[in-house]
């Protein structure tokens, strides 16, 4: 029997020649990751099993993201004792203030991860990484202290459902939009601890970007893991920034899957979760009875450069609605740069948005943006549990940058088609 994608990097990772799904394995790990508030946490469990030595200290990677620059004293103390254990194992890949950014889009920013890769991160989005054609998945700090001792990690072979794509996006439409559409149709379990794997050609015409973005959401349907085929547009993508050995793997022809879902990416609507799930969606057109508070455009999910060209082609000349406040969040300090650069910052800033480093701050209701009692807001983040960004009243719409910017030009859920 074949094996799928997932299925062969976690063979390769434990050195089988096979493996099926629900098999128990042990793979060798190419990147443990860890942010500024799940790290202290594994750090401690590191300490208290008497380990004294990390396996490799160009494998591991710290960033401190969450609530950074520090909102108060604990999350000080929490980035200090991050700080201390990266200068005591000579962690290669520590970042702080000044060369941080939101750990999801640094590390593929910063070619460290890569095709073929085994990565564990102790956040639910390290999913992301399957953008590159890599194995990737969160863990709880328990796994990444061990990860980070001995290089490896426990593993249930995940079974696997495919999504294949055709067609072409429209105009004004991002992969933001597509996995919405995908988590509305098969439900916040709809891949319940299995591999979404993306094929079809409708895959290969997405931007490295898109991907980045559907398989950082894979984790809201459920998904132990999302992962695009790796074709020439991640090949380029990696070009220059990964160092470490590329490992290309295909699914088998005879690859068994739990499910095939066909989505034809010409029909994609610009399309918001409403709350308090992200299976919960609509079209954008239909909610401009919605009226909002405030626009969060960032987060390790939309908080590329790409992402911040939607926002401000839409913004350009116009001023966002009065009474809104919007923020926008470059996801590392390269957009950060690139947007000012680009004159993106001065169109942001012009338009009445406030530009923040970059930081995930009001994604999980930490700081930068936090929502009062009643408040709605439109945010490009990937989660919106009742209370997540503030107040257990407030709500929260999850939508694409273009969509946001639209929604903060008009002071309501707006497709950005009408603006």
């Amino acid at each position: 029997m074949g094996m799928t994608m997932t299925q062969k990097i976690l063979a390769s990772g434990a050195g089988l020649k096979s493996v099926v799904a629900g098999q128990l394995i042990r793979a060798k790990l190419d990147m443990v990751l860890g942010n500024d508030i799940t790290s202290p946490v594994a750090i401690n469990e590191f300490e208290r099993f008497g380990f004294d030595r990390v396996f490799d200290r160009s494998r591991i990677s710290l960033v401190m993201d969450h609530f950074v620059p520090n909102k108060d004293i604990k999350a000080a103390q929490q980035t200090k004792q991050c700080r201390i254990f990266a200068d005591k194992y000579e962690i290669e890949n520590y970042f702080d203030v000044g060369d941080m950014g939101i750990e999801h889009a640094l590390l593929p920013e910063k070619g460290l991860v890569g095709p073929g890769d085994v990565v564990i991160g102790a956040d639910s989005h390290t999913c992301t990484y399957g953008a590159l054609g890599a194995f990737s998945t969160g863990v709880g700090s328990t796994d990444m202290a061990a990860g980070m001792a001995t290089g490896e990690a426990w593993f249930k072979v995940p079974s696997a459902v495919k999504i294949y794509l055709t067609g072409k996006l429209p105009d004004f439409c991002s992969g933001k939009d597509v996995i919405l559409h995908i988590i509305g149709k098969i439900g916040v379990d709809g891949a319940l601890y299995k591999s979404m794997e993306f094929c079809g050609e409708g895959a290969h015409g997405l931007s490295v970007d898109d991907r980045l973005c559907i398989c950082n959401m894979a984790i809201e349907a459920g998904a132990k893991n999302g992962i695009f085929p790796v074709d020439d547009k991640t090949l380029e993508y990696c070009s220059g920034r990964v160092k470490h050995e590329i490992k290309t793997f295909e699914a088998d022809d005879d690859a068994e899957y739990d499910e095939t879902i066909e989505i034809n990416l010409s029909d994609i609507q610009p399309t918001v979760a409403c709350p308090h799930l992200p299976e919960n969606t609509k079209n954008a057109k239909e909610l401009s009875s919605v009226k909002i508070d405030q626009v969060v455009i960032g987060s390790c999910t939309n908080g590329r450069l790409s992402d911040m060209k939607a926002a401000a082609e839409i913004l350009k000349g116009r001023h966002i609605a009065k009474g809104v406040r919007c923020i926008v969040i470059p996801a590392t300090q390269a957009v950060y740069l690139d947007c000012i650069k680009l004159g993106y910052t001065e169109i942001f800033v012009n338009a009445g948005c406030v530009v923040s480093t970059p930081t995930c701050g009001p994604c999980l209701g930490g700081y930068m943006g936090i929502l009062a009692e009643d408040e709605t807001v439109v945010a490009t983040t990937n989660r919106n549990f009742v209370g997540r960004m503030g107040h257990v009243t407030s709500k929260i719409y999850l939508a694409s940058p273009a969509t946001a910017a639209a929604s903060a030009l008009k002071g309501y859920v707006c497709d950005p088609r009408e603006v």
